[in-house]
């Protein structure tokens, strides 16, 4: 499904809502850090309705508790910049976002260090911050916060191994004119649960792209939200991801225009394959009435592998004001373009192949979208890992 509002439209139609209505992006509770102000879920929440509550493992209901040897995190960085583990009394921490659901009230409530990476202001990155998380086993809870200052430029690779349980919150800070490119990848092992809230803080003329890549896990559900400082902010969200047999992957992303004049994109895509395989993706986009002149688009497309896949795809707009430059958003869920496949096998390509050919075309936008060709190669090849398991 499609709908747009073109330029110089008002905010009438299905799209539209009053202010006070109640929508995906309300959650059921007011966003706090307090974990007592968020009742437990029991999965009739709209937000926690696709999620399988019984995987994750106690993260929802505060039975979780930090065990074993929980999650390492190991830092690269340039020279210029400043990596620091520190206490839960830092100022720096919870900048960016409050939590919104209990999973995300847990885990900042119960985190004992965090890791904050500074890049200063007006410091151009050649090469990117490496930021390693891998999983020993047991229960954690993890903070991360990344600031980068005025006029500065960073890329920020944060990679996702092993096996744990983990509830996490990351912060991306931006002062103006900043410009960050954060790629995320969760490369988990099958038995990992991985349940985390990204906040962006997007300064006045300042530019945030985020790429979060998931293939592993048997849980991972990532919760993207960005809002804005002042005008001419722009966002950029990409998505890419691959679910197999028993997997559930859930992305829900809401980007609140809350100053005037700033643009977002949102595309996510997603591969599946195999029985019980299960996909979420809930993009929201608010527009305050404040956020005159805002341009926006996002779109999901998934692509259905194998029977016994399920896709739950669910785009919102929610706008309070007219005065907007332009806003639409796009689902697409179906299988393999028979006449994709027919046209390379006319030309001599065996069936296999094809369909391999076509699942690379469909994420090569993404992938791109990273500009590290390690990164990128890296992640070509495990999406051609996957596919070999489809064969």
């Amino acid at each position: 499904m499609a709908e747009n509002i073109p330029v110089g439209s008002t905010t009438a139609g299905s799209i539209a809502v009053a202010a006070e209505s109640t929508v995906a992006t309300r959650m059921s509770a007011p966003p706090s850090f307090d974990v007592a102000d968020f009742p437990v879920p029991h999965g009739r929440e709209e937000e926690w309705r696709f999620t399988p509550l019984e995987r994750l493992r106690g993260l929802h209901d505060g039975t979780a508790a930090a065990t074993g040897e929980g999650v390492r995190v190991e830092v690269t960085a340039p020279d210029a910049v400043t990596v620091e583990t520190v206490g839960r009394d830092d100022a720096r921490l919870g900048r960016a976002g409050t939590p919104v659901d209990r999973v995300a009230a847990q885990a900042y409530s119960s985190f004992e260090k965090a890791t904050v990476v500074t890049v200063p202001k007006e410091t151009v990155l050649s090469e990117p911050v490496r930021i390693a998380v891998h999983g020993d086993g047991g229960t954690s809870f993890g903070h991360l916060t990344v600031e980068v200052g005025a006029f500065a430029e960073a890329v920020v690779v944060i990679d996702h191994t092993g096996e744990a349980v983990l509830a996490a919150n990351v912060d991306y800070v931006l002062g103006d004119g900043a410009k960050l490119t954060v790629v995320s990848v969760q490369d988990w092992d099958d038995k990992a649960v991985h349940v985390a809230q990204h906040n962006a803080l997007v300064g006045r003329d300042a530019s945030f792209k985020s790429v979060v890549v998931t293939f592993g896990g048997d849980l991972v559900r990532i919760h993207p939200r960005v809002e804005y400082t002042g005008t001419g902010g722009g966002a950029e969200l990409f998505g890419l991801y691959f679910t197999n047999a028993g997997q559930h992957q859930e992305h829900r992303l809401l980007v609140t225009h809350n100053a005037p004049h700033c643009t977002s994109n949102v595309v996510y895509k997603g591969a599946l394959q195999g029985e019980e395989a299960h996909a979420v993706w809930i993009g929201d986009v608010l527009i305050q009435a404040s956020a005159e002149g805002t341009d926006t688009y996002e779109m999901n497309r998934n692509l259905v592998l194998t029977d016994g896949a399920r896709v739950d795809s669910v785009p919102n707009l929610e706008i309070e004001t007219g005065e907007i430059a332009g806003a639409g958003h796009a689902s697409a869920t179906g299988r393999f373009d028979d006449e994709q496949l027919f046209y390379l096998m006319a030309r001599g390509i065996p069936e296999v192949e094809a369909r391999r050919l076509v699942v690379r075309g469909f994420f090569a936008e993404l992938v791109q979208q990273i500009g590290l060709p390690d990164v990128e190669q890296r992640l070509i090849e495990k999406i051609e890992a996957e596919l070999e398991a489809s064969v």
